[in-house]
């Protein structure tokens, strides 16, 4: 594959995810393991269907990506589910190949209103209709620190860039967590980091949120400080980790000595709500 540099917009995405460059996804993965890691690189998933109503949504909002199809009548069930019949699998699998998203009927609607929904949010629609915006936008850049290839795909380019995402929870709490759960925040340090190394500025970066159920409710974010620092050290953390296995060809996964485990603050918290107030639990009368 030729090497890319730079901006390179309207990026075919098939081409951009086989490209061999190390992206905010495979960043977290090295994070977590790098046996993970090296796992998925030599054993792809097909998509899964679960993610399919996002990635329509995705394209419908932005109007770019994956076209959308929905599956016809003949491969959808009396109560109006997707078979899992054979001759569904397949069809599914041709039109993923073609470029397309296979979507329900019913999910179709689904997309129309979160599309609709983000639209009538009016900072949404003011990120997302702001001058000079480009959506898919595909970055390559050399991290200065280590020599890793590095490789972005912002949802939405501008001054104010920025991703796109659906939940279940779109609220602060919500979608905070999922931050934490999902490092959210590496993501977006580093986009920053390849923005930053092409143009020199690292511009801001919000998240356009909107569930996946109805009433399909949005949310509109910037991480704080302590978000924002925290992605920044683990993104070039994940690079470290990524440079240290090519260098060496080694891929550890957790440690094989046996290791003391703190218990998370969290149920140290519930236990003293439980067994240390200063009304004992009462069972009975």
């Amino acid at each position: 594959m030729s090497k890319l540099a730079g901006i390179v917009p309207d990026l075919d995405e098939a081409i951009y995810h086989a490209h061999p460059s190390l992206s905010s996804t495979g960043a977290r993965q090295l994070l977590d393991s790098p046996a993970k890691f090296r796992w998925a690189q030599t054993h792809p998933k097909p998509p899964k269907q679960a993610f399919d109503l996002g990635s329509a949504a995705h394209t419908k909002i932005l109007g770019a990506g994956s076209g959308v199809i929905a599956y016809p009548a003949e491969h959808i069930t009396a109560g109006g589910n997707v078979s899992t019949k054979a001759a569904t699998v397949a069809w599914a699998a041709e039109q993923r190949q073609a470029g397309l998203i296979p979507v329900s009927p019913h999910e179709i609607d689904a997309v129309d209103a979160m599309a609709e929904s983000v639209l009538a949010h009016p900072v949404a629609r003011r990120l997302l209709e702001q001058k000079d915006n480009q959506r898919e936008v595909s970055m390559f850049a050399t991290c200065p620190d280590t020599g890793v290839e590095m490789r972005a795909r912002f949802d939405l380019h501008a001054a104010d860039s920025g991703d796109l995402k659906s939940a279940r929870d779109a609220s602060p709490k919500g979608f905070a967590k999922a931050v934490a759960q999902h490092g959210y925040n590496v993501q977006q340090g580093w986009y920053q980091d390849v923005r930053e190394i092409i143009t020199g500025e690292r511009g801001t970066f919000t998240f356009i949120v909107v569930e996946s159920t109805a009433p399909y409710l949005v949310g509109v974010y910037q991480l704080d400080y302590s978000f924002e620092d925290m992605g920044k050290v683990k993104a070039l953390a994940a690079r470290n980790i990524y440079q240290q296995c090519l260098e060496h060809d080694v891929w550890p996964g957790y440690s094989s000595d046996t290791q003391t485990l703190q218990a998370p603050q969290y149920a140290i918290y519930d236990y003293m709500d439980e067994f240390e107030a200063d009304e004992p639990m009462k069972v009975g009368n």
